[in-house]
């Protein structure tokens, strides 16, 4: 055959096989870089929400680094307390001692202004200065044992322990002393103790039956709605007489007037009593 006609056949084979190949090859090629940050793409789109959890985390670990900041402060405000340091401090004396002085102005601001200023423990005083806030004003044995007495003497009841020993600085070597002036009862639900003035003029003696026979009755699981029927039925009425009365106040009769009863009265024809005369006789 021509040579040149082979050329020819080959060139065309070669332009046959070529053309329909590289372009398949182009298109995958670009196709699939182009489809690898599609897919690449999902799982950054999700991450502005999982940036947004990141973001409230560390918001929430903020609150709970300030209310950190803060139970720092009232815990060393009652320490003190109860050791006997009651002179107010400046919110910088406080952090200095509570060493927590690399706090930011932000929450240096939100303890001023809400966290300090609204703290049930913490109270404020006119220079801006704190000092813990006790539920007892009392600093030595004898304040607590006129609280004790003035709880007894107006029927208030008694005080609880933990209440005290949050008030009174140097608290147990004053139970200590108050020992036979205390009266101590624990309460079942929470197991708490509460104290009572012990009024010695009340103490009195009771027989042994008597005692006996008070301790056998369990009214643990009672109310007095059901210890009062269980005494009507044993025919005691004792309670009803208990409790604050309602007192109606009298009604006040009105006094009459006196010109109305200067107007009822009968009157008599008394310039005329000379000239009367009685005919019975006639």
């Amino acid at each position: 055959m021509d040579p040149a006609l082979l050329r020819e056949r080959e060139l065309f084979k070669k332009r046959a096989l070529s053309t329909p190949t590289v372009e398949k090859k182009k298109s995958e090629t670009v196709s699939t870089p182009k489809d690898e940050p599609k897919k690449k793409s999902k799982p950054s789109s999700s991450t502005p929400s999982s940036g947004g959890g990141v973001s409230y985390k560390s918001m929430a670990g903020s609150s709970q680094y300030k209310f950190g900041v803060l139970a720092k402060i009232v815990k060393h405000m009652k320490s003190r307390h109860q050791q006997g340091d009651d002179h107010p401090l400046t919110l910088e004396e406080i952090l200095d001692e509570t060493n927590q002085l690399d706090v930011g102005s932000k929450v240096k601001q939100w303890l001023m202004v809400e966290a300090l200023a609204n703290n049930p423990k913490i109270e404020v005083n006119q220079e801006g200065k704190y000092i813990f806030k006790a539920p007892f004003k009392i600093k030595d044995k004898k304040g607590l044992l006129k609280l004790l007495k003035q709880h007894d003497l107006k029927g208030l009841g008694g005080i609880m322990l933990e209440d005290v020993q949050e008030s009174l600085p140097h608290c147990e070597k004053s139970l200590k002393h108050l020992a036979n002036e205390i009266v101590y009862i624990t309460r079942p639900m929470d197991k708490k103790k509460i104290m009572f003035y012990n009024d010695k003029t009340a103490n009195m003696s009771i027989d042994e039956e008597f005692q006996k026979l008070w301790r056998s009755v369990a009214v643990e699981n009672m109310d007095d709605m059901k210890i009062e029927e269980y005494l009507e039925k044993q025919g005691i009425r004792s309670m009803q007489d208990h409790g604050l009365k309602k007192v109606t106040p009298a009604h006040k009769r009105k006094k009459p007037n006196q010109r109305k009863k200067q107007l009822k009265k009968p009157r008599d024809n008394e310039h005329l009593a000379d000239v009367l005369e009685t005919y019975d006789d006639k």
